[in-house]
């Protein structure tokens, strides 16, 4: 009888070491991402001069849209820097605006990323034409998804804002949101300098 008394404390864990084990499950998936990601560039770097006789990087890519992705990309960090400190203070008006305005910048960057897929496809430049085009629609389109998937990730985040406040629970997602958030702006400055000002030049 009172062994079940002195086991029950162990099987409700204070709230805080669930949250900080949530956010360590959370760094570990963020580093096998990072693998992924650094196998993607890797293979990059091996096709990408193996246009088969196609066009290169210098004759598909623009440097224009492509600093403009960049710009947005890197507002929305800010902006959602901006919301996690918000969320700090208890402003939940604050944080919604700042979600808001890092969803709208991140869906100008994803916009401008399957307009160029759409271009270069429709110039016969699409992922089956070389090597080095597959390489390049499988990093950059792995990274847009996981870009597209972080914009889900933003409404869901506003929504619970909005409908469950600034609990516990909620700031701790908003943590881990904006990890992601700004570990796919380290993931899009190393496609900028290794695909794009690489294949201009």
């Amino acid at each position: 009888m009172s062994a079940n008394v002195t086991a029950m404390p162990s099987d409700h864990e204070p709230e805080s070491d669930i949250h900080e084990q949530r956010a360590l499950g959370f760094w570990l998936y963020l580093m096998g991402d990072a693998v992924i990601f650094g196998l993607l560039f890797m293979t990059y770097g091996i096709m990408v001069g193996n246009t088969a006789g196609g066009p290169s990087g210098k004759t598909l890519f623009n440097l224009n849209n492509a600093a403009l992705e960049t710009v947005l990309l890197l507002v929305s960090s800010t902006t959602f820097g901006f919301a996690s400190l918000a969320s700090k203070a208890g402003s939940r008006s604050a944080v919604l605006s700042w979600l808001l305005l890092t969803f709208v910048l991140g869906a100008g960057f994803v916009f401008l990323e399957i307009r160029e897929f759409l271009g270069m496809i429709g110039a016969g430049a699409g992922p089956d034409r070389s090597g080095f085009l597959s390489a390049f629609f499988t990093l950059v389109g792995t990274h847009g998804t996981h870009v597209s998937v972080g914009l889900i990730w933003i409404l869901i985040m506003s929504g619970q804002v909005l409908f469950k406040g600034l609990t516990v629970p909620v700031v701790s997602r908003l943590f881990r949101l904006g990890l992601f958030w700004h570990f796919l702006d380290i993931a899009w400055v190393g496609i900028f300098s290794v695909v794009y000002l690489p294949g201009l030049l």
